[in-house]
């Protein structure tokens, strides 16, 4: 699927707005739902987050095996939702059992399908899959850790803002270009680094951070962990734009790419922002 160049086949209007939509929504979802019902509320928000985008995954990716491929993947979401919330005093570690087992059902998966086309790319796929919907089952952990609901709520928001933040800027001046065909700039990252900087700056009464340097430190990070991942997502978005679906195949819905950008940033926040919690 990958090529040198890509050109993408959809405006940057519709590139961009309805993945800082759906980066919004996805952030007001899993703020509210806590607030509203604690910790179920949680185990909620990200659940639906997670099929969600085991769903956009199968559908946008193609990922051969369709019907095996999703029960895999959201199989293995539950799972890992499990082994975090179930213990009384859950830890990280239970993640590695559950990607063990996963990946060892996403090979069986791949293997009795008849015939094979595309195997190592859809097993690839599915592999990239398990790794992510595991790191949104960490946003469990942010909310449980000793810092509590402030820094979750902080950290979550930071996310937030500098997905928004990034999309707007690339969707006014997508430069210097960071990669060809993807309409993502240097300067988009950077305005996300700050954005989620600006963030947990100003949060710190709610996060109980008090060194502003820390505070600094943290937002940035995670704004530069938004901003790197959505562009690889955006990446991943125009290659499934310029792909050619199968004769009969509609290409994939803008909402479907969205959740892409709006959710794969998002997961690949929640481990960092838990590490940077234990040392900052």
């Amino acid at each position: 699927m990958s090529s040198s160049a890509l050109a993408s086949a959809v405006p940057a209007r519709a590139h961009h707005l309805p993945a800082a939509g759906c980066a919004a929504a996805a952030v007001v979802l899993l703020v509210a739902l806590p607030a509203a019902l604690g910790d179920l509320g949680r185990l909620a928000a990200v659940i639906v987050l997670q099929l969600g985008l085991v769903l956009v995954w199968v559908l946008v990716t193609g990922i051969q095996g369709f019907a095996g491929s999703l029960t895999v993947g959201a199989a293995a979401a539950v799972a890992a939702d499990l082994v975090l919330v179930l213990p009384a005093r859950p830890a990280m570690g239970g993640l590695l059992t559950v990607f063990g087992v996963s990946f060892l059902a996403a090979v069986l998966q791949q293997m009795v399908r008849r015939p094979r086309p595309e195997l190592v790319a859809s097993l690839a796929g599915t592999a990239l899959l398990l790794a992510v919907t595991g790191a949104l089952a960490t946003l469990l952990l942010l909310g449980r850790a000793d810092a509590g609901q402030g820094r979750a709520l902080v950290a979550l928001l930071a996310v937030g803002a500098a997905l928004v933040v990034g999309h707007l800027a690339d969707l006014v001046l997508p430069r210097p270009q960071l990669a060809d065909g993807v309409p993502c700039g240097l300067l988009g990252l950077l305005l996300a680094v700050v954005a989620g900087a600006v963030v947990t700056v100003l949060g710190r009464g709610v996060s109980g951070t008090v060194d502003a340097l820390a505070a600094v430190i943290y937002g940035a990070v995670l704004g530069g962990v938004a901003g790197l991942v959505s562009l690889v997502a955006s990446y991943i978005v125009v290659e499934a734009e310029t792909t050619q679906p199968p004769d009969g195949e509609q290409p994939p819905p803008v909402w479907a790419l969205a959740v892409i950008q709006g959710v794969l940033p998002l997961a690949a926040c929640g481990p960092v922002a838990l590490a940077l919690q234990s040392v900052l």
